[in-house]
């Protein structure tokens, strides 16, 4: 057996720590292709029934163990928009049936959409910091999820602010004052419950602070040093830990109450020389951005030698054929742990006894999943009140038409479902 560094310098110098499977617990991973190999050559595969062994997950077709927790990336890029990489978000499921969202940046809501979930089932959203590329996808998720079936209610935690304008709620209040016309006309077309929001503000500033504790799962915040009213998350279930920076320099909080986490993500910027070339910085900017708001490659391997999770997981760069290898091997000039470099829908199965990589196939053409409860009709009473102006234009004919579609409709499914805005110019 080679050790482990000399696998992993092998690799890298011939380039082939591919993207598509970026674990380098190489030890772990020649151990299981010897394990797969001797199983593989011992019968022969069915030409009809499903494979004895998967390399990828393909969502909703395994089951989730009593004692297990799956995390899959639904967002590892930055705010430069890409379309491999989604801004921040990793979905948690729990083996007893909870689910849980930490954070929501732009373009993650569409990979959650892929992932076939019903959004009944994703009612737990929170929010480390209040940046578009950790919360930007939120307002799209809550106004649109009534269209998507989600008819349950949803719960968002978020941090309070430096200043009381700046915290969650007010954050989250200016958001449906931004989006009132959109919430009044959703609400009065489809049922609208799930438009309920229950905003949970919690302090910063406080130390392994509990802002979560239900049917055995305890979630914790600790302070994050990006911008103020930063935090990072802990979140603890069935003696498994699930940690995850957000952003955040690593700091003294982390390295307390972090260590010996299983799944430790935390963010990873790549060099600022890269930073200029790639992204058009000045040396300051790329110096100030990529070291002091954020965690630089070898910090980034300096506090998980600190920390010694059972597997490490660096996200928040644009993570491609190039950069990896430099990201990997500034970390492991600190660090020489069990580590992935996360790209979008990388999925990780966690137990007690260790932690699976793979990555997941997601549905590019996916629908909503169905609503896990009975939809009820729109309240008439807070229905959203048409103008004269707009009902004037309905052009007669063509609302002919329509009529006749909704009464064949109606015919078919034994319904009795009455034309609205069709319908208005022939009432008289």
């Amino acid at each position: 057996m080679f050790s482990k560094k000399a696998v992993i310098a092998t690799l890298a110098a011939a380039g082939l720590l591919g993207a598509s499977a970026l674990t380098l617990d190489v030890d772990i991973r020649l151990k299981d292709s010897q394990a797969n190999a001797a199983t593989s050559s011992s019968s022969a595969w069915s030409r009809t029934k499903p494979y004895p062994m998967q390399e990828v997950y393909y969502p909703g077709t395994e089951t989730l163990g009593a004692n297990e927790m799956r995390v899959i990336a639904c967002g590892t890029g930055m705010p430069q928009p890409r379309l491999k990489q989604a801004a921040a978000c990793f979905v948690v499921e729990l083996g007893n049936g909870d689910k849980f969202i930490f954070d929501m940046g732009e373009g993650s809501f569409e990979r959650i959409m892929a992932l076939g979930i019903p959004l009944d089932q994703l009612d737990k959203v929170f929010l480390g910091h209040l940046h578009l590329d950790h919360a930007g996808d939120f307002p799209a998720f809550y106004f649109t999820g009534p269209v998507n079936n989600r008819l349950t209610p949803l719960r968002l935690w978020g941090p309070s602010g430096v200043r009381p304008e700046w915290g969650t709620e007010t954050w989250a209040a200016k958001m449906q004052e931004q989006w009132a016309w959109e919430k009044a006309g959703r609400g009065s077309a489809v049922d609208p419950r799930g438009l309920e929001l229950e905003v949970n503000e919690f302090d910063w500033m406080a130390v392994n602070n509990v802002i979560y504790d239900e049917r055995g799962v305890t979630i914790r915040t600790l302070p994050a040093i990006h911008l103020d009213q930063s935090v990072s998350f802990l979140l603890d279930w069935n003696g498994l830990r699930f940690a995850f920076s957000s952003d955040t320099l690593p700091n003294k909080w982390w390295r307390e109450h972090a260590t010996g986490a299983d799944l430790s993500i935390h963010e990873c910027f790549i060099p600022p020389q890269m930073m200029m070339d790639r992204y058009g910085m000045t040396p300051s900017e790329a110096v100030m951005v990529g070291t002091q708001g954020h965690t630089a490659a070898q910090a980034f391997g300096k506090i998980m030698s600190l920390t010694e999770p059972k597997h490490a997981v660096c996200y928040h760069f644009q993570n491609d054929f190039d950069t990896q290898i430099v990201v990997a091997e500034e970390i492991r000039k600190t660090y020489d742990g069990p580590l992935d470099l996360a790209i979008d829908f990388m999925t990780w199965n966690v137990t007690k006894s260790g932690v699976r990589t793979r990555m997941a196939v997601p549905n590019h053409e996916s629908f909503p999943a169905p609503p896990q409860m009975t939809k009820q009709p729109p309240d008439s009473m807070k229905a959203y009140k048409w103008t004269e102006f707009s009902l004037s234009g309905v052009e007669p004919e063509s609302a002919a038409v329509t009529n006749a579609l909704i009464e064949a409709f109606n015919k078919r499914n034994g319904t009795d479902v009455k034309p609205g805005l069709t319908g208005l110019p022939f009432k008289k």
